[in-house]
Protein backbone atom coordinates (compact mmCIF):
# COMPACT_ATOMS: atom_id res chain seq x y z
CA UNK A 1 0.00 0.00 0.00
CA UNK A 2 1.36 3.55 -1.06
CA UNK A 3 0.64 6.62 1.50
CA UNK A 4 -2.10 7.49 -1.01
CA UNK A 5 -3.94 4.29 -0.79
CA UNK A 6 -3.20 5.29 3.17
CA UNK A 7 -5.01 8.65 3.43
CA UNK A 8 -7.92 7.21 1.18
CA UNK A 9 -8.48 4.77 4.35
CA UNK A 10 -8.32 7.13 6.41
CA UNK A 11 -10.81 9.78 4.55
CA UNK A 12 -13.15 6.90 4.32
CA UNK A 13 -13.28 6.21 7.74
CA UNK A 14 -13.46 9.57 8.91
CA UNK A 15 -15.11 11.63 6.77
CA UNK A 16 -18.84 10.87 8.08
CA UNK A 17 -17.49 12.05 11.60
CA UNK A 18 -15.99 14.95 10.26
CA UNK A 19 -19.19 16.33 8.78
CA UNK A 20 -21.28 15.86 11.41
CA UNK A 21 -19.02 17.84 13.78
CA UNK A 22 -19.44 20.55 10.99
CA UNK A 23 -23.20 20.25 10.98
CA UNK A 24 -22.63 20.27 14.57
CA UNK A 25 -21.28 23.47 14.87
CA UNK A 26 -23.52 25.00 12.68
CA UNK A 27 -26.55 23.74 10.20
CA UNK A 28 -24.71 23.90 6.74
CA UNK A 29 -25.58 23.19 3.09
CA UNK A 30 -24.35 20.70 0.52
CA UNK A 31 -21.84 23.19 -0.89
CA UNK A 32 -20.76 24.90 2.09
CA UNK A 33 -19.76 21.49 3.57
CA UNK A 34 -17.64 20.67 0.58
CA UNK A 35 -15.96 23.88 -0.01
CA UNK A 36 -15.14 23.78 4.31
CA UNK A 37 -14.05 20.30 3.62
CA UNK A 38 -11.69 21.14 0.86
CA UNK A 39 -9.43 23.60 3.15
CA UNK A 40 -7.65 19.87 4.99
CA UNK A 41 -6.94 17.87 2.17
CA UNK A 42 -6.69 14.93 3.93
CA UNK A 43 -10.63 15.19 4.06
CA UNK A 44 -11.52 16.98 1.23
CA UNK A 45 -14.16 15.47 -0.86
CA UNK A 46 -16.42 16.36 -4.03
CA UNK A 47 -20.43 15.92 -4.67
CA UNK A 48 -20.18 12.68 -5.54
CA UNK A 49 -19.25 11.49 -1.84
CA UNK A 50 -20.54 14.28 0.00
CA UNK A 51 -24.62 14.17 -1.22
CA UNK A 52 -24.69 10.34 -0.96
CA UNK A 53 -23.33 10.48 2.69
CA UNK A 54 -25.46 13.36 3.66
CA UNK A 55 -28.45 11.10 2.40
CA UNK A 56 -27.74 8.20 4.22
CA UNK A 57 -27.22 10.34 7.29
CA UNK A 58 -30.95 11.53 6.83
CA UNK A 59 -32.20 8.37 6.60
CA UNK A 60 -30.53 6.97 9.56
CA UNK A 61 -31.85 10.33 11.08
CA UNK A 62 -28.51 11.21 12.42
CA UNK A 63 -29.28 14.84 10.44
CA UNK A 64 -32.46 16.45 9.25
CA UNK A 65 -32.62 18.84 6.60
CA UNK A 66 -34.90 22.26 5.61
CA UNK A 67 -34.93 24.56 2.52
CA UNK A 68 -34.28 27.97 3.35
CA UNK A 69 -34.86 30.51 1.10
CA UNK A 70 -31.61 32.49 -0.79
CA UNK A 71 -30.91 36.14 -0.63
CA UNK A 72 -30.63 38.76 -3.53
CA UNK A 73 -32.39 36.07 -5.67
CA UNK A 74 -30.24 32.86 -5.34
CA UNK A 75 -32.39 29.48 -5.04
CA UNK A 76 -33.49 27.77 -2.08
CA UNK A 77 -30.41 25.79 -0.09
CA UNK A 78 -31.32 22.81 1.69
CA UNK A 79 -29.62 23.25 4.88
CA UNK A 80 -28.58 20.22 7.11
CA UNK A 81 -28.87 20.18 11.08
CA UNK A 82 -27.85 17.58 13.77
CA UNK A 83 -30.81 15.38 15.55
CA UNK A 84 -30.75 14.45 19.58
CA UNK A 85 -29.94 11.30 17.51
CA UNK A 86 -26.80 12.91 15.71
CA UNK A 87 -25.71 14.40 18.85
CA UNK A 88 -25.73 10.86 20.66
CA UNK A 89 -23.68 9.21 17.98
CA UNK A 90 -21.22 11.94 17.70
CA UNK A 91 -20.75 11.70 21.38
CA UNK A 92 -20.20 7.68 20.85
CA UNK A 93 -17.53 8.43 17.79
CA UNK A 94 -15.72 10.95 20.12
CA UNK A 95 -15.22 8.59 22.54
CA UNK A 96 -14.35 6.24 20.31
CA UNK A 97 -11.64 9.11 18.49
CA UNK A 98 -10.80 9.98 21.46
CA UNK A 99 -9.55 6.19 22.45
CA UNK A 100 -8.07 5.94 18.77
CA UNK A 101 -5.76 9.09 19.05
CA UNK A 102 -4.61 8.18 22.78
CA UNK A 103 -3.91 4.58 21.36
CA UNK A 104 -1.63 6.16 18.34
CA UNK A 105 -0.20 8.04 20.66
CA UNK A 106 0.88 5.68 23.24
CA UNK A 107 2.28 3.38 20.57
CA UNK A 108 4.14 6.07 18.96
CA UNK A 109 5.79 6.99 22.53
CA UNK A 110 4.15 10.13 22.87
CA UNK A 111 1.37 10.53 25.72
CA UNK A 112 -1.70 12.67 25.61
Amino acid sequence: MNIDDWKSQVKRGTLEFCILLLIKKQPSYGYEIISTLDRYPIIAAKENTIYPLLRRLLKEEYISSSWQEGTEGLPPRKYYSLTDKGEEYIAAMSVEWDNLLNAINEIKGEEA
